[in-house]
């Protein structure tokens, strides 16, 4: 082999070493600057959207934009949204499809069923979590959302989260729609609504994050969605309040 050709392979060697040596060095810091942070850092699932609840609540788009048992892959699987008509609410924990719906004022029936539909879906799979103790001055939603924030190192994609422990007090609602009801506002969508107290429970709830999809699948004054089931799994609702007694925050873990 002739000096020349000798000598750019040398350097060829070289330049690919000192390229490895960056790359785990960028790599170390990264991992140290996510430990010191003490924030979680991951890659994210996939979050799928199917559906907007502005289109519900502004154009009365209420018939069903997905149907659940189309969703091909269940395994840790999680989703929320409302029944098509808006007459009930959906939760998909863990691959178990539960649908609720108003009974009366202070009852509801909650149903395991994949042969339901929704106009606005969310949706995705997790299968491994990493969990968080709540301190004890998380007590509301708010509360939530601000430490979800302070312990996420990139929330800039959506992601599922879930909360498991004890409750004190909470505020759900179930849609209920009248049948044969037009919709062009949020007020004409609530119509019929049902709101229950449930206090002192064991639950489970199942929560989406975004800043980017507020009037798509969150509020337009929230980051979160949040779908709350008790233990015994007989009450199961969109969540409007809380007061926490003592939860752990579970996150996608990577």
């Amino acid at each position: 082999m002739s000096d020349f050709y000798f000598n750019k392979l040398m350097n060829l060697n070289i330049l690919t070493i000192g390229l490895g040596l960056i790359i785990l060095s960028m790599t170390a810091c990264n991992t140290s600057h996510n430990q010191e942070s003490g924030k979680h850092s991951d890659i994210r699932p996939e979050i799928e959207v199917v559906g907007a609840m502005k289109n519900v609540m502004w154009k009365g788009e209420l018939d069903g934009n997905i149907y659940l048992d189309t969703i091909a892959n269940k395994t840790g699987l999680y989703g929320l949204g409302p029944l098509s008509e808006l007459k009930g609410e959906l939760l998909i924990n863990n691959g178990i499809s539960y649908a609720s719906k108003v009974l009366s004022d202070s009852s509801m029936t909650v149903e395991k069923n994949y042969d339901v539909s929704a106009p606005f879906f969310v949706y995705g799979n997790v299968t491994e979590w990493q969990a968080f103790d709540l301190p004890d001055e998380v007590k509301s939603i708010s509360d939530i959302e601000r430490f979800i924030i302070q312990h996420i190192d990139d929330y800039d994609k959506p992601f599922i989260f879930k909360l498991i422990g004890k409750v004190k007090s909470a505020k759900i609602h179930i849609q209920n729609l009248p049948e044969g009801s037009k919709v062009s506002s949020p007020k004409e969508a609530h119509v019929g609504q049902v709101n229950y107290t449930i206090e002192e429970v064991d639950a489970e709830i199942i929560g989406f994050f975004s800043k980017h999809h507020k009037g798509i699948f969150t509020h337009h004054d929230s980051f979160l969605h949040m779908h709350l089931i008790t233990k015994d799994e007989s009450k199961m609702g969109h969540l409007d309040a809380i007061e926490i007694v003592k939860m752990k925050l579970y996150l996608a873990k990577n």
